[in-house]
């Protein structure tokens, strides 16, 4: 489960530029709270609930529980991709296999290359940290 702060921003982050499915959402007006459920393309069985707390409140770093980590198809296109939409890339993929980004929450996420590593290239193979991951 990941808290987050903002459902629309959350959902435009892990589904229209990291490329997680939307599985489905559950609403409770009792609770105030929404839960949406994603996974990515044909891992269903790996699940991520979004937890949104309707009544506004003040999250945390994010960091602190760890990262959730995605198998990716080629770590150099989703990155461009996400770069495109304007998402930082905190820790570029320069060996081909591992890159890491931040959600609006500051949830980190690691993208790890299906299968072994890419060659290097460039601008990846020489591109330095931004921030922190």
């Amino acid at each position: 489960m990941v808290r987050v702060g903002n459902l629309d921003k959350a959902l435009e982050f892990y589904c229209d530029k990291l490329g997680l499915e939307n599985l489905g959402r559950f609403d409770n007006e009792g609770g105030r709270f929404s839960l949406v459920f994603l996974a990515a393309p044909g891992q269903k069985e790996a699940q991520v609930e979004l937890t949104w707390n309707w009544d506004e409140e003040a999250l945390g770093e994010g960091r602190n529980f760890g990262h959730l980590a995605y198998e990716v198809e080629d770590i150099y296109a989703i990155c461009e991709r996400l770069m495109k939409a304007g998402v930082t890339i905190n820790r570029p993929p320069r060996d081909g296999r591992m890159a890491f980004v931040r959600s609006p929450d500051n949830i980190s996420i690691e993208l790890l290359q299906k299968g072994g590593a890419l060659a290097p290239v460039e601008p990846w193979a020489s591109m330095p940290n931004t921030g922190h991951w």
